[in-house]
């Protein structure tokens, strides 16, 4: 595929993976050339993500004192611009999509709240029995979903644990709207999809299995696999679903939705032609679904053709072992620049993505990125303000409002007396 002919959805899309022994890369899935590494992070499996269209935000667990913390990288610097400390190890991350608030869970089975860029922990609970293993959102944003290796799947809502004047200490089981055991295996991925009338979701796991739920926890139908499956992505329309085997290979079957029954029809599992050396460890599409991206723990990277089942690029092999792999989107749009036209090639000094698209670009999107912090921490100062004045002035009409019935209630008792004494 060449970069003509791409799309111009390919222009603002960048792989990046990350690996538990080296940096943080970036692909570009037209050409499959590098774009660039981001150092200092030691990432486990789930711990990669993004927040907003500023920040990457990888897991680090320290290989000397196996201590947990969070590192934020901005797209125009190849080290950690923040490293936000944390009580336990932790795996997998996702953030709102403002990027204003980050959700990790530890190895203890608790999900932790954070405020950005600052790192403050606004929030802890505990959510599973074991660690947690993979975070999702709902498709319309407003729950959290968690799995982890107890085979539970729980979902919170969003607003409740983003709320600085609730307390930190609320009992668990308060918070929780669904908790449920969803499968005999650690739940290794979900997705969260759209079905004819309500939202649903997709786990996998080790038990050999991918499910379809109700986001209430109704289980609506089974997907059996030979071996395990250690993620998931569906196709823009939600018809197909791409499974990411511990045996190398890819599974593709199609979801095909009875008009109001929400249920999948049974259909054959097919494997995609060729097998990666290793466990697939993570699924994307790209290029509009034309496209399918796979990382294996052997450290490459495929771009298949959907069309045809066929590779089309391989990548990766540069870092030894991968551990989670994303797709961004809209990085070009975000800047008001395209990757088109940049000629994609190793960063050798480590830098940002579009630092190989020239200085005089890439001092201009460090400006903006450095604005867009300050934008950020003001936001996030401006909405806690206003949140405190609206509760002032709601505690002032609550107090004006019993100062009239008191007065009312006064002048009635007024009235009755007269009213007495009249007669």
């Amino acid at each position: 595929m060449s970069s003509s002919s791409s799309s111009s959805s390919s222009l603002h899309e960048i792989i990046l993976t990350s690996s538990p022994e080296g940096p943080i890369s970036a692909y570009n899935p037209s050409s499959g050339a590098t774009l660039a590494h981001f150092s200092g992070s030691r990432s486990p499996r789930q711990g990669l993500a993004f927040a907003g269209k500023t920040f990457i935000v990888a897991s680090h667990i320290s290989p000397t004192t196996a201590s947990g913390s969070i590192h934020l990288y901005n797209w125009w610097s190849s080290t950690p611009l923040h490293n936000l400390p944390l009580p336990e190890p932790v795996a997998p991350v996702i953030s709102t999509p403002d990027g204003l608030y980050l959700f990790t869970g530890g190895v203890s089975g608790s999900i932790y709240v954070i405020s950005l860029p600052s790192g403050d922990i606004l929030r802890s609970f505990s959510a599973h029995k074991k660690p947690v293993t993979c975070l999702e959102s709902s498709i319309d944003g407003s729950l959290l979903i968690s799995g982890g290796d107890d085979g539970r799947i729980i979902t919170v809502p969003i607003f409740q644990l983003v709320d600085h004047h609730t307390s930190g200490d609320n009992n668990p089981n308060d918070l929780m709207l669904q908790k449920f055991i969803a499968h005999n295996g650690s739940v290794t991925a979900i997705v969260s999809c759209m079905g004819s009338f309500k939202s649903l979701m997709v786990s996998s796991s080790t038990d050999c299995t991918c499910k379809l739920w109700r986001l209430d926890g109704t289980h609506l139908h089974n997907l059996t696999f030979p071996c395990a499956i250690m993620g998931v992505t569906l196709d823009p329309t939600e018809t197909e679903f791409y499974a990411a085997g511990s045996d190398g290979l890819i599974y593709r079957g199609s979801l095909k939705f009875e008009s109001k029954k929400h249920i999948i029809q049974d259909n054959e599992l097919a494997t995609l032609v060729q097998k990666h050396e290793g466990m697939v460890v993570s699924v994307a599409m790209v290029n509009e679904g034309k496209n399918l991206v796979s990382a294996s723990e052997d450290g490459s990277v495929y771009i298949w053709e959907v069309e045809s089942g066929e590779v089309i690029f391989v990548l990766g092999n540069e870092m030894g072992s991968i551990s989670e792999m994303l797709v961004a989107s809209g990085i070009g749009e975000s800047k008001g620049c395209g990757i088109e036209g940049g000629k994609g090639r190793n960063n050798e000094k480590g830098g940002g993505v579009f630092e190989v698209y020239g200085e005089e670009l890439l001092r201009r999107s460090m400006k903006e990125s450095v604005d867009l912090e300050e934008v950020l921490r003001v936001a996030a100062k401006n909405r806690s303000k206003a949140i405190d004045m609206l509760e002032s002035a709601i505690a002032m009409y609550e107090k004006l409002l019993e100062l009239i019935l008191k007065e009312a209630m006064r002048g009635s008792t007024i009235t009755n007396l007269k009213n007495k004494d009249e007669i």
